[in-house]
């Protein structure tokens, strides 16, 4: 089938490590005020699955006939990092939301071997509020993770959390600097989880890639939805704009 060559991009909503995709309707809304995009957002499956399982699952869902822009929330960058290197039909951007290509913090790779102590399904609320809401935490926004996080089982999340720490820095950097699709990184200004250095390492393997700074927590799409919504709607008119152009 054949794509138009301007037609309005879909974009394509790619999970954190929860993988419900319940947690994007307030970017969502936003994003279809702001500019009237359309999106699809891509559950994954509440099975224990490694990146190469997932980038196939992913890969079988994306749309057919259109060009669409992937939004990677940040367990799923490494997956948005493997489209770009080897982009399938109508993929025309890449969107990088707290995220990484690598392990954000290799100092803890050797402890992928006691994840199996770690009692995912008894964590504290306070614990998660901390390092993915803090300090822009509401009750709403709480409840909502909380409720996400209940649809997946533990196995999954520690399987999840074993695949970020296990990914092979130098093959997922050259697999990424192999791509040549714009990109752009939201960072957020208090996340707790994704070191900011992280950002700048992806800008520089990504020649032209652009960053824009949020004030929010690692949930970012949650927490600041309308900021988002602005600064995603922005490059996908540039991608339009330099689409008619050229």
């Amino acid at each position: 089938m054949t794509i138009p060559a301007h037609a309005p991009p879909l974009l394509v909503l790619l999970p954190g490590m929860d993988g419900t995709a319940s947690l994007f309707h307030r970017f969502d809304a936003a994003l279809r005020t702001q500019a009237a995009i359309a999106t699809l957002a891509i559950a994954y499956p509440a099975a224990p699955l490694d990146y190469a399982a997932l980038e196939a699952f992913v890969r079988e869902r994306l749309p057919q006939g259109r060009p669409f822009v992937v939004l990677a929330e940040s367990f799923s960058g490494p997956l948005g990092a493997a489209l770009r290197a080897d982009p399938p039909p109508g993929m025309r951007a890449l969107i990088l939301c707290c995220s990484f290509v690598r392990n954000p913090r290799p100092m803890l790779a050797p402890l992928r071997h006691l994840l199996g102590l770690v009692p995912f399904g008894a964590m504290p609320g306070f614990a998660l509020r901390q390092a993915l809401l803090a300090p822009h935490a509401t009750p709403q926004l709480q409840a909502e993770l909380a409720a996400a996080l209940a649809q997946v089982p533990p196995s999954v999340l520690r399987q999840r959390l074993r695949a970020v720490l296990e990914i092979r820095e130098k093959d997922a950097s050259r697999s990424f600097a192999r791509g040549s699709l714009p990109v752009l990184y939201l960072r957020a200004r208090h996340d707790r989880l994704v070191p900011p250095a992280n950002a700048v390492q992806i800008l520089r393997q990504a020649a032209g890639a652009q960053l824009v700074d949020i004030a929010a927590p690692h949930m970012l799409l949650q927490a600041a939805p309308e900021a988002a919504a602005v600064a995603v709607a922005a490059f996908i008119a540039g991608l339009s704009a330099a689409q008619v152009s050229a």
